[in-house]
């Protein structure tokens, strides 16, 4: 007998999307480290965009567990670089292929729709980097109130962090110079060099983003700690000292 195939049918939002968004393509580009509990939850997602012809690239800085196991087959590419997100995150758009950039953590879920959204607002160049308001993923007051800080502190400021899923254009984050090496911070001085060039584009969809940070070292003792460091930062503090004093002296 003739041997048959599925057919394989895309999601709709896909299959009705507008000309430009099978032209605009799009890298996802996911540092990580020793993430196998999350790193499968993270990529799962993105696959509707990966058929829709997006790229997603995962660039693991040296893990001991899975890690690269599981990301294989929800990735294009599993690419292997020194131990940094920065380095990491510069190593992948390296690599990459699209004409935006999207620096995605990788304790990050992102709805269906998002890049979708990326593109729409990247159309046509009249903005050209932006991020998104993030969610906790974990109950409680607490965590409602820290999350709405992050989001206005974010919409105010016109600065990002990596837990807001930073977008670029291509053209835009080399002009910049990529992320600047650091060992901390380098999500926020990359936005101060972007925001000179232009405003980010805030988008309202929320990336749902893990509260693990908060619920290990105790929730307003890391509030304060991140308030801290980033006066600090924006002070002229060294980053390396920085590092030191949120992740301990032995990382």
């Amino acid at each position: 007998m003739p041997e048959t195939h599925a057919v394989r049918r895309l999601p709709l939002h896909l299959t009705r999307a507008p000309a430009y968004h099978r032209i605009m393509r799009l890298t996802v580009i996911v540092p990580a480290l020793n993430e196998s509990s999350a790193i499968a939850a993270c990529l799962e997602p993105l696959q509707p965009a990966r058929r829709g012809g997006h790229e997603v690239l995962v660039v693991d800085g040296g893990s001991t567990d899975d890690t690269r196991e599981r990301a294989a087959p929800l990735a294009d590419r599993v690419l292997e670089g020194p131990r940094g997100r920065a380095v990491q995150m510069n190593h992948g758009a390296h690599a990459a292929s699209g004409d935006v950039l999207w620096f995605l953590h990788a304790d990050t879920r992102v709805p269906e729709d998002a890049v979708d959204l990326i593109v729409d607002a990247c159309h046509g160049g009249r903005r050209t980097w932006g991020r998104f308001d993030v969610t906790l993923d974990a109950p409680g007051l607490a965590f409602r109130v820290i999350e709405t800080g992050i989001n206005l502190r974010s919409r105010f400021s016109g600065i990002a962090t990596g837990d807001q899923g930073i977008f670029v254009s291509r053209r835009l984050f080399d002009a910049v110079g990529g992320f600047p090496e650091l060992p901390l911070m380098e999500d926020v001085a990359m936005s101060q060099a972007l925001r000179q060039r232009g405003l980010p584009v805030g988008l309202g969809t929320r990336l749902r983003t893990s509260a693990r940070r908060w619920q290990d070292n105790g929730t307003w003792r890391t509030v304060w700690l991140m308030w801290r460091l980033r006066l600090a930062f924006f002070l002229g503090a060294d980053p390396a000292d920085l590092h030191r004093r949120y992740y301990g002296p032995s990382s």
